[in-house]
């Protein structure tokens, strides 16, 4: 009898299959651990930071802005607020959230507010809660705006909420006395821009604008999101040439933040923003607002500049405005579209020299060989060129005149007849190397780039932009532009450098407005003049400010030379008057040109006289003014 024998064996192939699979399952799930952890750490790291940082930019204080003794004409006062730590109030906010829900519970659910105006409403409850506090305190009633905290909470979560801005002093030590220490609202301090002088120097100076993205540099966290307070950017004037300077290192901090966007604790990192570079002006404000006082109620402007240097003292334009509220300064019943308000008129008016443009006739006729000493011309009150008549101011005529009285007396007869004898391209000629037809360079933005210097060439191009009738120079073209009351256009400023470099004996002035008390005596082309010659152009500059049509002018104790001047611009008069001071050794030059009616008799030296004599009396008086003696160093007593 045959006998089966079973065999066993502990190695089924089924059991290996399914160890098999078992095994590369762990190691796959290993595997899996090992790249999570070695290879996405690092990005859900970087994802955690992100939602859990932020970063805060904060835009650091303008620099000061000096006028040339130091004072200081522009700074930053102390802006005091009332703002609330919005992140010590989440319990508090939740509680009234909770609170006003179960007010409205009784009501249809149609009716009840959702959960965002539930919110708001618990917010504002809260809010208003502190405010009331600071109102008992300075006897105020205000009340907080909805809508402006939920938007805050929303958009800048991580920035204090404001309640009440720009504090009075006597407010904020009110505050600060009563209001406790670690109370959710606080009292904080900012800077705020502040001009001193008020509106003096407003073209010159300019204002500043609020910029919502200051830029922050070479600080971690670029990729976080940020909260931006509010900085300001330069729009005019000083403040807009130089607002790199004056701007400042803003400073940055980064925050740990919950998962509802409110801080934690004290910023991870933090740099604090450093205050803007000073900038030294050359202006004189004591001769600013000598100048603007004179200028009180008129429209026009006044420059006055260093004549050895070149540094701008005086940079007045009026009407003007209040440089932080930019609120229009101007008489009750003028119109701010028609008045010129925002023009700086000492660096973009474009105006006909009148008169003052005599000098330059004169230069012209004395290189040219044209006149002489002796040289004397009859004034009947007219002169005929062709068949036209051409006036002279005084109509019952002057008399006979040599240079030294037509320029004393600005005869206009005198002008025409030599102005005729050299001819338009010599006149023009000699503006041109005076600077008259090209802007000066100051640092101001908006200089009237094109200004004007008529002769034949330039009628024959571009007579049809200037809606003349037709490109033909005729001879009364010739005798109106050597009186400066052709088609030439100037700003007051390149009137104020070209009396600075006629004082110095030469031909062009370059304006500065920055203050360098090392700064060397500026020199150009000499006048091409000679000695003899320079002083029949001096003595009847000198009369014109003793006896002439500059007479207004004159500051008792106080040598000068002066020439007035008189032109239309339809539909206004301008009353020009240049000058400077002392005459023997000049130092200050200025330049005043006032606007009128078309219809109203405007001589230059009756109207710009007395503000050119307020410029020379101010800078008369700081000249003879006793030197400051410096205070006393302090005695220590010691008691034996």
């Amino acid at each position: 009898m045959s006998k089966s024998i079973e065999t066993y064996s502990n190695r089924n192939p089924r059991l290996l299959v399914f160890h098999g699979i078992v095994l590369a399952l762990i190691s796959v799930l290993i595997g899996g651990m090992a790249f999570r952890q070695l290879f996405t750490t690092a990005i859900y790291s970087e994802r955690e930071r992100k939602q859990n940082q932020r970063r805060v930019i904060t835009p650091a204080p303008r620099g000061n802005i000096y006028d040339r003794d130091g004072e200081i004409i522009v700074g930053n006062r102390a802006r005091f607020s009332v703002v609330l730590d919005l992140a010590t109030l989440r319990g508090e906010f939740r509680s009234e959230y909770n609170k006003i829900k179960r007010n409205f519970s009784s009501l249809d659910v149609k009716e009840r507010p959702n959960v965002a105006q539930l919110s708001q409403i618990a917010r504002t409850t809260v809010a208003q809660r502190y405010l009331d506090q600071v109102n008992t305190i300075l006897k105020r009633k205000e009340k907080v705006n909805g809508t402006e905290l939920s938007r805050h909470i929303e958009q800048t979560l991580l920035l204090p909420y404001v309640l009440l801005d720009d504090l009075a002093p006597e407010e904020y030590a009110r505050l600060l006395e009563r209001l406790p220490v670690n109370a959710p609202v606080q009292v904080s301090t900012s800077s705020k821009r502040n001009y001193n002088f008020g509106s003096a120097a407003a073209h010159t100076l300019g204002y500043i604008g609020v910029n919502t993205d200051p830029e922050v540099l070479d600080f971690p966290g670029d990729d976080l999101l940020q909260f931006k307070m509010k900085g300001t950017v330069g729009r005019a004037g000083l403040e807009k040439i130089f607002d790199e300077q004056l701007q400042g290192t803003t400073g940055a901090a980064i925050y740990l933040v919950d998962p509802a966007g409110y801080k934690i604790d004290t910023p991870l990192e933090t740099r604090k923003p450093q205050q803007g570079q000073d900038l030294h002006t050359s202006l004189d404000m004591e001769l600013q607002l000598a100048a603007e006082t004179a200028m009180a109620g008129r429209t026009g402007a006044a420059v006055a500049i260093d004549v050895r240097t070149g540094e701008v003292l005086v940079l007045a334009s009026k009407p003007d405005y209040d440089t932080v509220t930019l609120k229009p300064n101007l008489e009750p019943g003028v119109d701010v579209e028609s008045s010129g308000l925002w023009l700086n008129r000492t660096i973009q008016g474009q105006y006909p020299p009148g008169s003052t443009f005599k000098l330059i006739t004169a230069i012209a006729s004395l290189r040219a060989g044209a006149v002489l000493p002796s040289d004397r011309v009859l004034c009947p009150g007219y002169y005929m060129v062709g068949r036209q008549r051409f006036v002279c101011h005084v109509r019952s005529g002057h008399g006979e005149r040599d240079i030294v009285g037509a320029i004393r007396d600005s005869c206009n007869i005198f002008f025409y007849k030599y102005g005729l004898e050299i001819g338009p391209e010599l006149i023009a000629s000699e503006a041109r190397r005076f600077g008259y037809n090209h802007p000066t360079g100051i640092e101001l933005p908006s200089e009237f780039k094109t200004p004007r210097v008529a002769d034949p060439e330039w009628r024959k191009i571009g007579w049809k932009s200037a809606n003349l009738q037709d490109g033909i120079w005729r001879m009364g073209d010739t005798a109106n532009t050597a009186i400066g009351q052709g088609d030439t256009l100037i700003t007051p400023l390149q009137a104020a450098c070209m009396i600075a470099s006629l004082a110095r004996g030469e031909t062009e002035t370059k304006p500065t407005l920055l203050h360098d008390p090392k700064r060397p005596a500026f020199h150009s082309a000499p006048l091409g003049l000679s000695p003899s010659d320079y002083n029949l152009i001096l003595e009847g500059m000198k009369q014109c400010y003793q006896i002439g049509t500059g007479k207004l002018a004159r500051v008792d104790g106080l040598s000068g030379a002066a020439k007035s001047g008189t032109a239309q611009k339809h539909p206004i008069e301008l009353a020009w008057l240049v000058a400077f001071a002392p005459a023997e050794n000049p130092q200050i030059a200025v330049a005043v040109v006032l606007e009128g009616k078309e219809d109203q008799s405007f001589g230059g030296g009756t109207y710009a006289g007395p503000v050119v004599k307020a410029i020379l009396q101010a800078w008369k008086d700081k000249r003879d003014r006793p030197p400051t003696l410096p205070s006393a160093a302090p005695v220590n007593l010691r008691i034996e």
